[in-house]
């Protein structure tokens, strides 16, 4: 029989009546996205979004209905934050699978509210032990891949999958339900089936071509050669098994046994079509690589900022280094005393500074010797600090700084110049922000990189592999801490990220959006702690990205607002939708805020992506 659910009484709730649309939560208003559950036989129940719920016993904010509802039902029926994130993950591999799927990987944050600390999952996916430095070089021709189409629709891209691994071990460690209990909801939610939106439907057109590259992926994604029409239910009965599976024999059933060798086999000879026009690259994944994978339990990264913790992602991820660097730049002015002006023009420089010590030193730590301490220490950010001129933008891209050498003290500015960082991290990702009465947070980044992946469901699976490894560096530098290297994972800009005041919550919030990932983060809680916006107010405002590049990538409504006013320091504002964000939105972020005697505020974007969906277990007391 299999071992469900770890709670009493919650293995009937969720396995079995599952009863979404009898949640009571406050992720119910206008919105765009309809991925409700009905029963067969019946019309789904409209399923509608609402960006910000305030209430008390815990709370759920995603980009999804659907997803927020699966988790604010587990939190009511007993469950902790780390049953309701992964169940609320689970799901959006059914309803999100072009961003996030068991065919990926992700950053799993945790406070556990009784010993007050803040532990982390790497869940990275790591190279395969074959693969070669020059794996993206074209054989035939001796030069790179093309990156798009060719290179993110192919094996070669396929990393090693860490989300099965990240849930088992959170779970495990944190959580009160096992795996199979966890993933009840999501099964139901592929079985009975969600509702296409608009976003679904446009997401499958624009890959329409990649996936008409693969047997599988046309069968499932372009039944009869169209996307799914808007609407229309789409079950995924392929994925339900697959969950099932998990559900019955752990992961084991994932990095072993029939499936392993499906997912290789996926990776190594791909199912293409005969009419595709797409090379295809193959990949040199094993057995072996998924039967050694492990999702890693490590040290959290650490600033303190204006009287508060800073928890995040240490490497593989840049998330917590760049964020934390950024913030210790910019504690060393007086931000909220500043202008507009002033104020974004030091965000936009440390921003700047820190990507270029992102791109010079940060990497897989088991390959590379990542300076985490002189990154992160408060001399060294007086020091770059001292770069920044109140007057007139630095000249991008700018260098990295010394971490073998400095003091803290101003000196003239070096004459050298830095490089751009070759960073090729697609904008598709998710992100989900969860606690529960007892005061324990998740903060949660999972994707399969590009929107679709790699663009190959593993045959009769129903679930798409990613393409991760399009985040190493394209071509091999012994001195590039991003290089390919077997075993290694690539270097991500995730970051999941946990304030504390006090060792108490005050913060918890994440986003997608590739290399944005950071500065929209980065700019959040620039916008909550220096420039005094509420929660609701930091999530909605204009942002900008400066990525140690000469222009600054920006939503329109950050040009019309301060474009005027930044341009005569030397900033030049571009709109966004340039190759690395490629849309005119930057980022899609989650975050909850903790008050008084349990009160939190979940917010999702109200507009982006056409906004998320926040809820509260009990809008009471």
């Amino acid at each position: 029989m299999r071992s469900t659910i770890l709670v009493p009484g919650l293995a009937l709730a969720l396995a079995g009546s599952l009863g979404l649309s009898a949640v009571q939560s406050s992720a119910t208003a206008a919105g765009q996205r309809d991925s409700s559950v009905a029963p067969s036989g019946q019309q789904a129940a409209k399923a509608t979004k609402k960006a910000t719920a305030v209430g008390y016993g815990g709370a759920v904010t995603s980009v999804d209905p659907t997803a927020t509802k699966v988790g604010l039902k587990v939190l009511q029926q007993g469950g902790n934050a780390v049953d309701a994130a992964v169940a609320a993950a689970a799901t959006l591999g059914v309803t999100e699978p072009y961003s996030a799927g068991i065919g990926g990987g992700g950053y799993f944050v945790y406070y556990n509210a009784k010993t007050k600390k803040v532990s982390t999952i790497d869940g990275r996916e790591t190279a395969p032990g074959a693969m070669k430095g020059d794996a993206f070089i074209d054989p035939a021709t001796g030069k790179a891949y093309n990156f798009t189409p060719e290179l993110v629709t192919s094996g070669v891209s396929v990393g090693v999958p860490g989300t099965p691994a990240t849930w088992d071990k959170a779970l495990r460690k944190w959580g009160t339900l096992d795996l199979a209990g966890a993933m009840a909801p999501a099964t139901k939610v592929a079985r009975k089936g969600f509702r296409i939106d608009d976003t679904f439907r446009q997401q499958t057109l624009d890959n329409k071509v990649r996936f008409d590259a693969f047997t599988s992926t046309r069968k499932l994604y372009l039944p009869g050669g169209d996307a799914p029409a808007v609407g229309s239910k789409f079950t995924n009965k392929q994925l339900a098994r697959t969950y099932d599976s998990i559900a019955d024999k752990g992961i084991k059933a994932f990095y072993g046994g029939k499936l392993a060798g499906e997912i290789v086999k996926a990776v190594t000879a791909p199912p293409k079509t005969s009419t595709t026009k797409l090379p295809v690259p193959v990949g040199s994944m094993t057995r072996a690589d998924l039967k050694k994978y492990k999702a890693l339990t490590q040290k959290p990264s650490k600033v303190g900022y204006r009287g508060y913790d800073v928890y995040g992602m240490a490497p593989s991820s840049s998330g917590g280094s760049t964020i934390g660097e950024a913030l210790n730049i910019l504690e060393q002015f007086d931000i909220a005393s500043m202008s507009d002006t002033d104020a974004l023009h030091r965000y936009l420089e440390a921003s700047a500074l820190a990507f270029a010590d992102r791109g010079k030193y940060v990497g897989d730590p088991k390959f590379v010797d990542v300076p985490m301490g002189n990154l992160l220490s408060d001399t060294f950010a007086r020091e770059r600090a001292c770069a920044i001129d109140p007057a007139k933008a630095l000249t991008k891209p700018v260098a990295a700084g010394n971490v073998a050498s400095y003091d803290g003290v101003c000196s003239p500015a070096p004459g050298t110049r830095g490089t751009v960082d070759s960073d090729t991290e697609n904008i598709s990702t998710t992100n989900l922000t969860v606690s529960d009465k007892d005061g324990n947070v998740v903060e949660y980044t999972l994707t399969i990189e590009q929107t679709g992946g790699s663009g190959i469901v593993v045959p009769k699976r129903g679930f798409l592999l990613n393409n991760e490894l399009t985040d190493f560096s394209t071509t091999y530098d012994a001195a590039d801490p991003n290089r390919i290297q077997p075993g290694k994972r690539p270097r991500s800009s995730m970051s999941p990220t946990i304030v504390l005041k006090n060792k108490r919550p005050f913060l918890a919030l994440g986003s997608p959006g590739g290399s944005t990932i950071i500065t929209t983060v980065l700019q959040m809680i620039f916008n909550r702690v220096d420039r005094g916006m509420t929660i609701q107010e930091a999530i909605a405002a204009p942002r900008a990205t400066q990525r140690n590049t000469a222009t600054v990538s920006s939503e329109p409504a950050f040009i019309t607002a301060y474009g005027a006013l930044l341009t005569p320091l030397g900033h030049k504002l571009v709109p966004a939708g340039d190759a690395l964000t490629s849309a005119a939105e930057i980022g899609a972020a989650t975050a909850l805020e903790f008050g008084k005697k349990g009160k939190v505020t979940a917010v999702a974007e109200p507009v982006r992506r056409g906004g998320g969906a926040a809820g509260v277990v009990s809008k009471k007391r």
